[in-house]
């Protein structure tokens, strides 16, 4: 443990380094965020984030490759460099993107090219879950895997629109992940694992990024940055899955054992989510599936009323929520777990709409202050008009006639009731 302790804090601390130096980078080649109308940032910051990312992760694995306890995974395995491999052309195809604000179906295109790539490579699932666990067919291992590989890029993608968001969610998730693969291999003679060596490098890019792209964020990542996490935490849960050999695995431990492949929904059911709202919304709209707008999960926290932290947060807690939530179902009964992550559920719907349960409450009681005051008002009018004399008095002839209230002199009489001029006694 103390091992991938140390290979996540250098993946972080050379993130943290190096990524000033990318700022100025992204400065000199003009990948500067220009402010859109669906940004929430109001200042144009630079991108390219992934460079400094993809250096840490890249710094780790060279600097696990050394040490005793981890270089055994290196030996007669090409996983790990495989997956290096794939981070390197997955950041350069996001810097393409950052700079020149490339195509989507383009993008799309390179994306599925690095996918298939890294599948050949070796990163692939090789067993499936059709009503049981089965070994799968090269070609559909390929096919699955570079599909699953492709969504996950996207959906950590759509979601990386507050400072901070993506970089959380995915780092949330790669302790999820590292957890779990840390303790499968428990169980083998060696406790090392590729899948473990991704996660916690994984976190340590994540946290090392964090310290620069907390709102307000002195640097984005990017779709660099957000490709690259995307692409590492399903690296990470495929490597699992690889290790898994149906004939071996009893009835019983299915659930187990597909977790790995389980997981991942779980971890990114947030970016999944997020993503499948949008390309629905926009299909129906007869717009491209890439077509920007304001209607993203981050952005209807802020018209709920939270503050850039505070959507931030929320979300983390969501994301949290469900990542630990099923990881839980391995070491208590799942009934335990349903109502512990009912009851936060509760809590955290609760917390999400507070700014407007809060704006509700306060405007009832807004209102009805208003309605006492206005009723005192009018009493106290009523009482005003009666002492300065406004009544309606009777005339003779049986006409209703209203004073002035401006006095009780004869000026101020009715009109009926006024002596005329010739009755009026003369001033000598």
């Amino acid at each position: 443990m103390r091992v991938y302790l140390l290979i996540a804090a250098i993946a972080g601390g050379v993130t943290w380094l190096v990524t000033p130096l990318v700022r100025h980078l992204a400065i000199a080649l003009g990948a500067v965020g220009k402010v859109r109308a669906r940004d929430v940032h109001t200042v144009p910051t630079p991108r390219m984030g992934g460079v400094g990312m993809l250096i840490g992760f890249v710094a780790a694995i060279l600097f696990a490759s050394r040490l005793p306890f981890i270089s055994g995974v290196f030996t007669g395995n090409d996983q790990a460099w495989i997956v290096a491999i794939g981070a390197i052309l997955i950041v350069f195809l996001g810097v393409l993107d950052d700079i020149f604000d490339l195509d989507w179906m383009l993008k799309l295109a390179g994306q599925l090219l690095i996918s298939v790539f890294v599948s050949w490579g070796g990163i692939r699932i090789v067993s499936l879950p059709f009503g049981a666990l089965v070994s799968a067919s090269p070609s559909l291992s390929m096919a699955v895997t570079a599909f699953i590989l492709v969504v996950s890029i996207n959906a950590v993608n759509f979601v990386d629109g507050l400072d901070g968001l993506a970089a959380g969610i995915s780092g949330i998730g790669g302790i999820a992940f590292a957890a779990y693969s840390y303790i499968i291999a428990r169980h083998s003679p060696s406790y090392a694992s590729v899948a473990t060596l991704i996660d916690v490098a994984l976190v340590g890019v994540c946290a090392g990024f964090l310290l620069h792209n907390w709102h307000p964020a002195k640097l984005f990542m990017g779709d660099s940055g957000s490709m690259l996490l995307g692409y590492l935490i399903t690296c990470a849960s495929v490597i699992m899955t690889g290790h898994l050999d149906p004939a071996t695995v009893h009835t019983s431990q299915y659930v187990p054992a597909l977790m790995p492949v389980l997981l991942p929904l779980f971890v990114l059911f947030l970016p999944l989510l997020d993503m499948t709202l949008a390309v629905t919304r926009r299909v129906a709209h007869g717009q491209s599936p890439m077509h920007p707008d304001r209607k993203h999960l981050h952005h209807r926290m802020l018209r709920i009323g939270h503050s850039v932290q505070g959507a931030v947060l929320i979300l983390w807690a969501w994301a949290a929520l469900f990542a630990f939530g099923s990881l839980c179902t391995l070491f208590f009964r799942w009934q335990v777990v349903v109502l512990l992550g009912a009851a936060a559920a509760v809590a955290l719907s609760v917390a999400t709409f507070w700014p407007a349960i809060r704006r509700r409450i306060l405007g009832r009681h807004r209102v009805l202050s208003q309605g006492r005051r206005s009723g005192r008002a009018d009493s106290r009018g009523e009482s005003l008009h009666e002492l300065e004399g406004r009544h309606v008095k009777v005339s003779e002839a049986g006409t209703p006639v209203k004073t002035t209230g401006r006095g009780t002199g004869p000026d101020n009489a009715p009109t009926s009731e006024r002596p005329s001029a010739h009755t009026r006694p003369r001033e000598d």
